[in-house]
């Protein structure tokens, strides 16, 4: 089989695709809210609490999968997750049915299990993806794949809508689309797997030029594959906590997840309340708020690596650069929260979640430019794991102060999450452990 010198791209590609399907997966269950509701009558704090579920065993999925990303490799990981978050996203089409059958006659004990189990499940990806990136990317382009990766959030997001919507359309039932997402899946990963290796060395398809391409410029720290030196070895998961500079990162991180799933969560059901949008116009007005985010992660990789070369500075690069990025997302917010017409509010949205998209690279390259190799995958899920706080915290806060205060209340705390975000990372220092 000839060999390649820009082979790694196609496995950056699978990747992408890959994590949007992960991402769609996830989103779907809110384009399904009025078909549930009405089936198994949950109230809006009931809603909340179901979709708050997949964040339990999401947090637990991101350390593990870090973890045995560095302990196993990679391709394992993206195996045995892939293959079970497909399986569970299928489940999720009988997981009311499951809780009143087995769960006392309890459909929100079944959604719990199911979404709880899936959630664990969808966890390893972006630890996984940062442990991929640090194997088979240059360091000149690190942020720029990192970015690659993460463009999976926003574009997942915005595939969501159109893509949850035809199928509820298409198949006329809410449990269909679940089993044809989930069989997209399994379909998907069984062509990544065919191509992908933990290490670009082990791949026929790769290379001699492409493989001294890879290595170039790499300290000895971040050199994939390589045995561990004592220093490094004296490194362990401890030591994530004694770090200023990944602590405070991670809390960057918690704000981007916290607006992230407040945004992929409730924007059908605010929608429809709100303004009284139907299904069919979901599609495309789902989608609005996350077009500007598709270009902003992307801009943000490209911007930060940019900054890194004229600087040579990692605090201008990463942390200064996602602290501008977090103020303006909080003042767009507060905007958000005072604005009345649905153009107005739509608009608003938009700039905000591309502004918050804006620094997502940067908070997985600070792993990358502080961790050793040996740790950079456990210590990525660490992050997620933490920062995950936010996949629970944002729909189920949001279902009692929707309830509570209406619905202003919810974008009002969006600000004050990316305000903490931004005072955090000003104190972040990449590449000092």
């Amino acid at each position: 089989m000839p060999s390649s010198t820009r082979f790694r791209y196609r496995i950056f590609f699978m990747v992408l695709l890959v994590a949007v399907i992960n991402y769609i997966d996830r989103g779907a269950l809110s384009y399904a809210s009025q078909h549930i509701l009405s089936e198994y009558g949950f109230d809006k704090k009931e809603w909340g609490a179901v979709l708050g579920y997949f964040g339990y065993g999401y947090m637990f999925g991101a350390l593990v999968g870090g973890a045995s990303g560095d302990r196993f490799g990679p391709r394992k990981v993206w195996l045995w997750a892939g293959v079970a978050w497909s399986v569970f996203e299928v489940a999720t089409a009988f997981a009311g049915d499951l809780g009143l059958a087995f769960f006392g006659g309890s459909a929100l004990a079944g959604f719990a299990m199911i979404r709880v189990m899936f959630g664990f499940c969808e966890g390893p990806a972006y630890s996984i993806i940062n442990k991929t990136v640090s194997n088979w990317a240059t360091s000149r382009e690190r942020g720029f794949v990192v970015a690659l990766g993460l463009l999976s959030t926003p574009l997942g997001a915005m595939l969501t809508a159109p893509v949850s919507v035809f199928l509820l359309t298409v198949t006329g039932s809410w449990r269909w689309m679940f089993v044809v997402l989930g069989v997209t899946g399994l379909l998907v990963l069984i062509l990544f797997m065919k191509i992908f290796t933990n290490l670009p060395e082990q791949n026929p398809r790769v290379g001699a030029l492409e493989l001294a391409e890879i290595h170039a410029g790499r300290n000895p720290a971040q050199s994939a594959g390589r045995t561990a030196t004592a220093g490094e070895a004296s490194v362990s998961w401890k030591d994530f906590f004694r770090s200023r500079t990944l602590m405070c990162n991670t809390l960057g991180y918690f704000s981007f997840v916290y607006v992230n799933f407040l945004l992929l969560t409730w924007t059908p059901k605010y929608l429809q309340d709100q303004f009284h949008f139907s299904l069919s116009s979901l599609w495309y007005l789902g989608m609005i708020p996350w077009i500007g985010a598709c270009f902003t992660v992307l801009l943000g990789g490209r911007f930060s690596d940019w900054m890194l070369r004229k600087t040579g500075n990692l605090v201008y690069a990463r942390s200064w650069f996602a602290a501008l990025s977090l103020l303006l997302t909080t003042a767009t917010f507060l905007l958000v929260s005072q604005a009345e017409s649905a153009t107005a509010i739509i608009l608003l949205m938009t700039i905000a979640n591309a502004f918050n998209a804006l620094p997502n690279s940067v908070y997985w390259a600070v792993v990358i430019d502080t961790s050793p190799s040996s740790t950079i995958g456990t210590f990525s899920g660490m992050m997620h794991f933490m920062a995950n706080i936010g996949v629970v915290l944002a729909p189920t806060l949001t279902g009692y102060l929707v309830t509570a205060f209406g619905y202003p209340a919810m974008f009002i705390a969006a600000a004050v999450a990316t305000c903490v975000g931004m005072a955090a990372m000003l104190l972040v220092r990449p590449g000092k452990l």
